[in-house]
């Protein structure tokens, strides 16, 4: 059963947060997709991670600036449309839902991809079609049961990746070898071809695949809205990412790297598994394999759970169709989830049409996605604080770092991302995708969205719990001066 009156439930704790965060940081951009990006930069990918990793925490620390000073359902989403105006938080929040399951499908992928390790003869789309199943139907729980299960599919991930370097390292010191014979040293990552092996062209065009490894971390602001205290969980979980970076991307792939040649890590699996296979370890490839497989459940559980809430905070603000507010007796956005899973089937089909090409196409239009999100989170926040006056920034929480120039080359950079995918024909086509999106957002809000606000903001004794006037949720929660602010919220299209 399902009502359209309750509200999205208060459930996640700090641990929860911490390590939803954490599995949409370490998932299939890191298990899988790091390969395209070692063969696209060479050793040079690692310096890659890091400055595109500084980057995402100058944005997360924008959104949790926001998020801390007004916690809500709709995050950004509804941040844009306070700050920029209607039509930027009706693209932001759709592009988002968007990303979701675009990121989505690149996680069912790789998932069918890891069981082709054990069960190469088995048809790939067999394995989607039970994993969208299985975590669509355990997010239709209470959201206390979705971070559990989140904090212990994290939590192994982080045990295996810990294990894997302690692993790596001991194999590094000792010269082991194994029956494959390769070549293990830290000289790996200049001996073949140089740091730069691919040059500077192919160390700036790894961009477009590492950035897409950080998609989703965003999935803080959204958690926001079901944080039992986010001016504690936000900042804690944000705070950790520096950390993420260098641990579990480039410590771990420079001592994949320095395990093997990167010229021998290929697309056909996960380069965790590759490398213990070519040593000639192969109990260690099947225990990693195990915890790749669970890495892209829990994306694709963290992917489920960020797209339903998002889109249910659209609906609160009108800004998406009514039906998206339904929630069941435990407080779950039912309907959003079902949609989301409905549309994943999508990627059953394009698994089964087109297996060989799908997970860079879908990589790079999610990476699109991704930073549009990310631009506009930086631009709103940027219009946000200049709208402060000195003791309004002065009370603020938990202010974004180097402000404002911080923020301004972090626009620039994600400005020169996207401006990237059109340097390979692979990745262009997500900038094809990316404009025909935008523009369809832009129709259908002038066509739909914009007479509803115009209709509304004449008659604002009528809105209703489905309108803008809605929008903030949980204003009424909030610190008083936040209050005034949701109020505009309906004519910020004007």
């Amino acid at each position: 059963m399902t009502t359209e009156t309750a509200t999205l439930r208060r459930g996640l704790r700090s641990r929860h947060i911490r390590f939803i965060a954490l599995g949409s940081a370490i998932g299939t951009g890191l298990f899988y997709g790091s390969s395209e990006a070692i063969q696209a930069g060479g050793p040079a990918v690692l310096l890659a991670y890091l400055i595109g990793g500084a980057a995402v925490f100058l944005v997360l620390r924008s959104l949790g600036e926001m998020a801390v000073h007004h916690p809500c359902a709709g995050s950004f989403g509804e941040y844009a449309t306070r700050h920029l105006g209607s039509l930027a938080g009706f693209t932001t929040g759709w592009t988002y839902a968007f990303e979701m399951v675009i990121v989505c499908i690149a996680d069912i992928t790789a998932l069918g991809v890891y069981m082709g390790f054990w069960f190469p003869d088995v048809p790939r789309w067999i394995w989607l079609l039970a994993a969208i199943l299985v975590i669509g139907v355990l997010n239709l729980f209470h959201v206390k049961v979705f971070g559990e299960m989140e904090f212990w599919l994290s939590l192994v991930k982080v045990v295996a990746i810990v294990a894997m370097i302690i692993a790596g390292a001991v194999v590094l010191v000792i010269g082991f070898k194994g029956g494959g014979g390769a070549h293990t040293g830290i000289s790996n990552l200049w001996s073949h071809g140089g740091f730069f092996a691919q040059g500077t062209h192919g160390f700036i065009l790894s961009f477009a695949v590492v950035m897409f490894a950080f998609g989703g971390t965003e999935i803080i602001g959204v958690t926001a809205g079901e944080a039992e205290d986010p001016k504690k969980t936000i900042p804690g979980a944000v705070n950790s990412i520096p950390v993420r970076i260098v641990l579990f991307y480039v410590l771990t792939l420079a001592v994949i790297m320095s395990l093997n040649s990167w010229e021998n890590v290929g697309s056909d699996g996960s380069p965790f598994v590759q490398i213990f296979v070519g040593l000639g370890i192969k109990s260690a490839a099947t225990v990693l394999n195990v915890v790749v497989v669970v890495a892209a459940l829990s994306a694709i559980n963290s992917d489920i759970f960020a797209a339903g809430r998002i889109m249910y905070g659209m609906a609160e603000r009108g800004q998406a169709p009514k039906v998206m507010r339904k929630l069941s007796r435990s407080g779950v956005p039912v309907m959003t989830v079902t949609i989301m899973i409905g549309a994943l089937l999508l990627g059953v089909l394009l698994n089964y049409l087109i297996p060989d090409k799908i997970f860079l196409i879908i990589s790079s239009i999610a990476t699109f996605a991704t930073v549009w999100v990310w631009l506009m989170i930086l631009l709103t926040q940027m219009k946000a604080r200049r709208s402060m006056s000195p003791e309004e920034e002065a009370a603020l929480d938990y202010p974004a770092p180097f402000w404002p120039y911080g923020q301004i080359i972090a626009v620039v950079f994600m400005a020169a991302v996207t401006v990237l995918l059109a340097f390979s024909a692979s990745t262009r086509v997500a900038l094809i995708v990316g404009a025909v999106w935008l523009a369809l957002l832009a129709v259908v809000h002038r066509v739909w969205l914009r007479p509803r606000e115009a209709a509304r903001a004449l008659t604002p004794d009528a809105a209703t719990p489905a309108g803008p006037a809605a929008a903030a949720g949980p204003a009424p929660e909030d610190a008083p001066e936040a209050q005034p602010r949701a109020s505009v919220a309906p004519t910020a299209a004007e």
